[in-house]
């Protein structure tokens, strides 16, 4: 029993010293009638009273389907799966399921799982061989990180953000001081010349990236990632892993993602979409080879030991992805770039019109890629709560999961959002950074000195 207090007592200083840092996470619920600006359901299909009428009349034609073929009017099984896949979890559904949301993406096969967190622990902590190597864009999801943990690779390398070359700066080649600050070409140009197997190609790289980063909303440049590991790595035994969590529904034609609209379907090795942000239900699929497939079957520890997603979530995929696929979806996507145009404009009339400090807050003046603004502030929590108790829902986000130094409120914009509300999140924004400013007593520090010393945006 002591030692059971023992540990509590620890957990409570951890915990403590984590409040003291104000990092302590805490689960809260959104109030009713609030504008949303912070989840990533994107396209607002859970919303959608077209989309919610055809899932519940979808779950009932199953329901009438299973009573009439019941001799005993027994009701269909909608609740639970009844196990993995592998046990008796499998269904019909579930396999047309992978078949269809494969071909809608050009691939020729897939593989279901619970989550993208699952898909991604998955698929790189079994794809991997030994003495395989792990490179990776160094803003990789915390997922990718644990699946990599797990695996049997000899290496894993990041690579700087974003950056299939070594960027020029005024002085010429950027400097390197540490393995992150390395473009992709330079970690792979180094592995070839160090490791015969890599070099003759009998061993391989795997290379991860997204298609979109969650906290500053920019896209991958993978054309660019593509031809630069087809060109370093001539031998084939380069296998680019991207993952299409936040560019699912909203990216391409149709929504297809990013690897669809640069048509480089036969060009990256496998795919991850989830289908808990802009699909607005949840799990994820693995899009790759059928023997990429076959091999996840048999080593793929979250798919193999996870009981399968139940007919009601495997319903859901179904009536999302036929909305997407139908063109249904179209409207709503207009309407949403419109708006994130439009935000974008309004936050940055707020920096224009107040010029704060960038420690307080700034917005990068690049044209957004995505739905995802970041509104960068060393005062997230103040900023965010100001929002939430007029109505609009911004969430803070601070180290660990974005670097000392880069917090920030991220906000998300909606097919569901209207034009009043981005306006009058704008309008909070800018009440509340008047408020800093004149605690400041002004501007405080020089601005363009601190945009280069505090958050370095990358513009």
């Amino acid at each position: 029993m002591s030692q059971v207090k023992g540990l509590e007592k620890t957990f409570q200083e951890i915990l403590a010293r984590r409040e003291a840092k104000s990092r302590l996470r805490r689960l809260t619920v959104v109030p009713p009638n609030s504008a949303d600006f912070s989840s990533n359901s994107y396209l607002s299909l859970s919303t959608s009273e077209d989309v919610q009428r055809e899932y519940l009349q979808r779950l009932q034609s199953e329901v009438d389907a299973a009573t009439a073929s019941s001799s005993h009017g027994q009701s269909a099984s909608l609740l639970g799966s009844g196990g993995s896949r592998l046990l008796d979890g499998n269904s019909s559904l579930s396999e047309s399921l992978e078949r269809e949301i494969a071909a809608f993406h050009g691939a020729k096969a897939g593989l279901l799982f619970s989550s993208g967190f699952d898909a991604n622990v998955g698929l790189f902590s079994s794809a991997p061989q030994p003495g395989d190597v792990i490179v990776y864009d160094e803003l990789i999801h915390a997922s990718v990180h644990d699946g990599m943990k797990l695996s049997r690779a000899s290496k894993r390398i990041p690579f700087l953000h974003n950056t299939a070359y070594p960027r020029e700066t005024a002085g010429g080649v950027q400097a390197a001081s540490s393995t992150t600050n390395l473009a992709l070409s330079s970690i792979l140009d180094t592995l070839v010349r160090e490791n015969e197997g890599i070099r003759s190609g009998t061993r391989n790289v795997f290379i991860g990236v997204e298609g979109v980063y969650s906290m500053d909303g920019d896209v991958t440049p993978l054309k660019e990632i593509v031809e630069c590991v087809e060109k370093l790595l001539p031998k084939g035994n380069g296998y680019i892993i991207v993952d299409e969590a936040h560019s699912t529904g909203i990216i391409g034609e149709r929504g297809r993602g990013l690897v669809c609209s640069l048509g480089l379907e036969d060009r990256v090795w496998a795919r991850l979409h989830t289908f808990g942000k802009a699909m607005s239900c949840a799990g994820a699929i693995v899009l790759c080879s059928p023997a990429t497939r076959e091999y996840l079957v048999n080593y793929a520890r979250t798919f193999i030991y996870t009981t399968a997603p139940p007919f009601t979530t495997l319903a859901s995929i179904e009536t999302t992805y036929q909305y997407l696929m139908s063109g249904k979806a179209e409207p709503r996507l207009k309407h949403l770039w419109d708006i994130v145009e439009q935000a974008h404009t309004l936050l940055l009339s707020l920096c224009e019109r107040y010029n704060p400090d960038p420690r307080i807050l700034y917005v990068n003046p690049r044209k957004p890629e995505s739905p995802i603004i970041p509104v960068l502030t060393s005062r997230p929590r103040s900023l965010a709560k100001y929002c939430q108790d007029r109505g609009y829902m911004i969430r803070p986000i601070v180290a660990p999961t974005v670097p000392l130094g880069k917090e920030r409120v991220r906000v998300c914009l909606h097919a569901g959002n209207t034009l009043e509300e981005v306006r009058g999140l704008s309008e909070a924004i800018g009440a509340w950074l008047v408020l800093e400013i004149a605690k400041k007593g002004g501007r405080g520090n020089d601005s363009a000195k601190n945009r280069e010393t505090t958050f370095k945006p990358r513009i």
